[in-house]
């Protein structure tokens, strides 16, 4: 049987496809586009259905059974909090899959998942689709999932790669839902990004400092990262590589005007890879069928000993908070969970196992209301993302703290140094009792 043939015996509806879910299933909507037409008709079989435990990758779209009233139909397990399952989280309506450092394995990928949905592109002429432009652990998954069902996306590109998956391991496929017109510029990881401010544009301006010709760079997806390539933080630099998670769409410029060449990579020469690519429709174009950029299974690029064969490698990433320790949390604030750890903690890792690395966090002094984001200790309930013993390079608009190898007395004068001149002088008073005698 040729691809054609097997693809119109695998056509389903959406009704069809959603009906194939059992009350006591444990369902994983893979991260990336999901596929709408399916989830919008299974959350028309609320009724009919019992105890279904839904683990959305990223929930980038609400489906209604986000909402209060549903649980008994559809329990909501996270990996990532995103907007679409914030209330719940907050409420705690939903559980939370704690992911290991990979950000990739949790315990039904080992015993086996009961159904995979997930958005692919239709088969080439060897019968593979594509995962677009979001790839991350989809083919383990695949191969865990006793069953998959896929929504055909004809406008997905292909890349070079693990981005791919053959006809003959997909059980059902729907035609594509379409969702009205794409966005020019996407938000970030499904946020709302605002642009940089005057803190950003210091914020850029103290980073690009720390930016060698060469250096391998890891960006993390995050508004204190997304606009760091266009605030001029590569400006001037020759030869970069790349090795990420998300390749954020600014960084796909950098490839495009001749900035980052990986000339200088030490594996993976000449190519850009992560696992995922942001950006709109100008930047999916450009990655599309393009030999310069590889997008890779994220137990490749988040794996902290592949990371670490990158000589200068630098990770850039964000956090909502540091103490005074050192001890930096992208988690949550208190006890409500926020966002996830991601890749950050591998990369943290990576980073500093590399010849010449170096791990950095990136944050605006002030955040929310007018609160200091350098603290002298956590509330009590804050999840340390990533402990002070990895803590390296804390950026923000007012200066540089150096961390790595410091005493704590040293290491809370650096960070104070950094922090929004309204609160140095509580953070002294606090950073007096904390690490002084009396």
């Amino acid at each position: 049987m040729n691809w054609e043939e097997e693809l119109k015996k695998k056509l389903i509806s959406y009704e069809e496809a959603a009906k194939l879910i059992k009350s006591g299933d444990f369902l994983l909507i893979a991260t990336g586009y999901e596929p709408a037409g399916i989830c919008y008709a299974l959350a028309g079989r609320m009724d009919e259905l019992k105890g279904v435990r839904i683990v959305p990758g990223l929930a980038g779209r609400d489906f209604a059974y986000y909402d209060a009233g549903w649980e008994d139909s559809f329990l909501i397990t996270p990996l990532y909090v995103m907007p679409a399952t914030a209330q719940g989280m907050a409420e705690k309506r939903s559980d939370f899959i704690v992911v290991d450092m990979l950000a990739n394995t949790y315990e039904d990928l080992e015993e086996g998942i009961d159904v995979l949905l997930l958005t692919v592109s239709p088969p080439d002429n060897n019968g593979f689709c594509s995962f677009g432009g979001s790839v991350w652990n989809k083919q383990e998954q695949i191969k865990a999932a006793k069953l998959v069902l896929a929504e055909l996306n004809p406008y997905f590109i292909r890349t070079y790669g693990d981005n791919f998956a053959h006809i003959s391991e997909i059980d059902y496929f729907t035609e594509h839902l379409s969702m009205g017109k794409e966005a020019k510029t996407r938000d970030v990881l499904g946020r709302t990004i605002t642009g940089p401010g005057e803190a950003e544009k210091k914020l850029a301006q103290n980073l690009s400092t720390l930016i060698k010709d060469g250096d391998t760079i890891q960006i993390g997806a995050s508004g204190s990262t997304e606009f760091l390539p266009q605030l001029g933080v590569f400006d001037n630099k020759n030869d970069l590589g790349i090795h990420t998670e998300l390749i954020p769409g600014p960084l796909i410029h950098m490839v495009e005007k001749g900035v980052v060449t990986g000339a200088r990579k030490t594996i993976d020469r000449g190519k850009a890879v992560g696992t995922a690519i942001g950006g709109g429709r100008e930047e999916y174009a450009f990655v599309n069928q393009n030999p310069a950029f590889e997008l890779r299974t994220s137990y490749y690029t988040n794996d902290p000993r592949i990371i670490a064969q990158n000589d200068n490698m630098v990770a850039i990433n964000s956090a909502f908070a540091v103490d005074l320790t050192g001890q930096i949390a992208t988690d949550s604030l208190g006890h409500r969970q926020l966002a996830g750890t991601g890749g950050q903690l591998a990369f943290a890792i990576g980073a500093q196992m590399s010849k010449g690395g170096r791990y950095i966090v990136v944050l605006p002094s002030l955040g929310g209301e007018h609160h200091s984001r350098i603290v002298a200790s956590f509330e009590p309930g804050t999840i340390v993302s990533i402990p002070r013993t990895l803590a390296d390079y804390i950026v923000t608009e007012y200066g540089i703290a150096s961390l790595r190898g410091k005493s704590q007395r040293r290491r809370a004068e650096e960070l104070i140094a950094i922090a929004h001149p309204d609160f140095r002088e509580e953070l002294r008073k606090e950073a007096q009792k904390l690490f002084w005698p009396g």
